[in-house]
C-alpha cells in the first residue's frame, strides 16, 4: 500500500505548480462549498476571534483560509520532488540571530502558530540551522501515509519524535545543544494542567511545556511569523522573544507568545488554521489557580 500511495503522489508532485494549483481550486470548490468540511468549528472560531467583523468579511477570511489549506497540502505534495532551485524561489528566511545564539552555544526554542506552510519552515530551519533541529509531530493514524510524511520532513535533517514518544525521549535528544520547533497553540490533552489566559475573546488554555523548557534549559525563544505572500511564495519572519529562558518567570513566555500570535493572526486572519478548535474547552472555577493572565476572564461560561 505504501508504494502505490507514494507513487502516486510522486507523480503527481511532477506536475508544473500551474497545473497544481487549478487542482487546488478544484479542491476548494468542493471541499467549501459541497463537502463543508469542518465550516461550523471555522466560523465559531471566527465569531469568537472578531466579534466586529461583519459576516460577509468572516466570509471572506474563511474562503481565504480554505484556499490557503488547499494550496498548503498541494505544496506539500509538490515537496516530493521539488528541486533546491525550485524550493528556494518558494520561500526565504533570515536566521541569522538564530544562528549568532547557536554559535554562543545555546539552545533554541522556535515558536510557532498553527499557521501556513509549516512544513516549507520546517524545511527552511533544519537546512540552515548549525545544530540539530528537533520537530516534534503527530503521528498519523494510516502507517503508509504517516510514514511518507515521515520522510518527507525528515529530509532536511529534522530529527523527528512524535507527541506520543517525546516525554520519553527528551531526556536523550535534548542532553546536548538543539534547536526545537513548537507549534505551543496546540491544545493541550488535560486543561487543568494546562496555562489559562484570554486568547482574543474568550479564556483559553496553552501548553505549559514550551514555557517550563525555556525556563529549566535557559534556551533562547524565537517566534517565526509565517506570512504568505501569494501562492508558491512564502515570508518567514523571526523575532527572539527571550535570549536568556531562565530569567523569564513562569507563565511570562505564554503570555508573551499570545500576544505576538494574537497580532499576527489579526495581520493575516486568513493564514490560520481556523479549523482547530482553540476554544474546545471551557474555563472552569477550578481553574482559578492555573490563570496566568494580568486581565480577568473574559465570556467565562456559568
Amino acid at each position: 500500500m505504501y508504494y502505490i500511495i507514494y507513487g502516486l503522489l510522486y507523480l503527481i508532485s511532477l506536475l508544473p505548480f500551474f497545473i497544481l494549483y487549478r487542482i487546488s481550486d478544484l479542491a476548494f470548490t468542493v471541499i467549501y462549498y459541497f463537502i463543508g468540511y469542518r465550516k461550523k468549528v471555522v466560523f465559531n472560531n471566527l465569531d469568537i476571534a472578531f466579534p466586529e467583523k461583519t459576516k460577509e468579511e468572516k466570509i471572506k477570511i474563511a474562503k481565504g483560509f480554505y484556499r490557503n489549506f488547499t494550496d498548503t497540502f498541494i505544496e506539500t505534495i509538490k515537496l516530493l520532488s521539488i528541486s533546491k532551485k525550485s524550493f528556494s524561489k518558494m520561500a526565504e528566511i533570515n536566521l541569522d540571530e538564530a544562528i549568532r545564539l547557536a554559535n554562543k552555544g545555546k539552545s533554541i526554542q522556535f515558536h510557532a502558530g498553527h499557521q501556513f506552510n509549516w512544513e516549507l519552515a520546517n524545511w527552511m530551519i533544519a537546512e540552515k540551522m548549525p545544530i540539530p533541529f528537533v520537530g516534534v509531530y503527530m503521528k498519523i493514524n494510516n502507517k503508509a501515509i504517516n510514514k511518507i510524511f515521515y520522510d518527507l520532513r525528515a529530509k532536511k535533517g529534522t530529527v523527528l519524535v512524535s507527541v506520543q514518544e517525546f516525554k520519553n525521549k527528551m531526556h536523550q535528544l535534548l542532553n546536548k545543544q538543539y534547536s526545537i520547533g513548537l507549534a505551543a497553540d496546540q491544545n493541550p490533552g488535560v486543561p487543568s494542567n494546562a496555562y489559562w489566559l484570554n486568547f482574543f475573546n474568550r479564556p483559553a488554555p496553552f501548553v505549559t511545556g514550551p514555557d517550563k523548557a525555556a525556563i529549566k534549559n535557559n534556551t533562547a525563544v524565537i517566534f517565526v511569523r509565517l506570512i504568505k505572500i501569494k501562492r508558491g511564495k512564502y515570508k518567514f519572519e523571526t523575532t527572539v522573544l527571550s535570549e536568556e529562558g531562565s530569567a523569564l518567570k513562569e507563565g511570562e513566555l505564554t503570555l508573551i507568545y499570545r500576544d505576538v500570535l494574537e497580532e499576527t493572526i489579526r495581520n493575516h486572519p486568513d493564514n490560520y488554521l481556523w479549523s482547530h478548535r482553540r476554544w474546545k474547552w471551557d474555563f472552569q472555577n477550578d481553574y482559578e489557580s492555573r490563570w496566568i493572565d494580568k486581565q480577568p476572564p473574559q465570556f467565562i461560561k456559568k
